[in-house]
């Protein structure tokens, strides 16, 4: 049997969790620890117009990106229709006391694919999906709705007062694989 390669993708090959530096680490918890986002897109009739929406989120299975699922009726369906490019902002729950300026946050530049229906891609999406929100399998059958794809070209990480960055490449595909695999 041969061995997998070694890959930020392939999370056997993820370093263990405390050999991270800490900032992947918290990143990694974020994406796995919400379950919403904050979606900008341009607007379908004035792209000079940003719009935001509430969106549920899965990772990809096997990239650095996230899965939606969303009705065409939805203004950012049309939205991401005509302008691919968006982007999504996950961040931490807000606590019941306390500070907020400091919540750990992530925003991703993203471009957005709808795989065809029933595609490999496609059925890669249902399934990432579906694992984060079983409840969610009669929408699946409703035929407005439909996968989206949002694969992360960078992200501009906040994990506090003095802890912001800039991840791309590597670090973005190991905080990926980290997340998925749980550690």
């Amino acid at each position: 049997m041969t061995e997998a390669p070694t890959s930020p993708l392939n999370p056997s090959s993820t370093p263990p969790l405390q050999h991270l530096p800490r900032l992947h680490r918290a990143l990694a918890a974020l994406l796995r620890t919400q379950r919403v986002a904050a979606l900008g897109t341009l607007d379908a009739q004035d792209a000079a117009q940003p719009f935001v929406s509430m969106v549920p989120f899965a990772l990809l299975p096997t990239a650095e990106g996230f899965v939606i699922h969303i009705s065409a009726l939805a203004p950012h369906t049309a939205n991401l229709q005509r302008s691919p490019r968006a982007s999504l902002m996950v961040m931490a729950s807000e606590p019941a006391e306390g500070p907020v300026h400091a919540l750990a946050r992530a925003s991703f530049d993203v471009r957005a694919h709808t795989p065809e229906p029933h595609s490999p891609a496609w059925r890669a999406a249902r399934a990432a999906y579906l694992t984060r929100f079983p409840e969610a399998e009669a929408m699946t059958q409703l035929p407005d709705f439909r996968f989206v794809t949002l694969n992360a070209e960078r992200a501009r990480q906040v994990a506090g007062f003095g802890a912001a960055r800039t991840v791309e490449g590597e670090d973005l595909a190991l905080i990926f694989a980290t997340a998925r695999a749980g550690a």
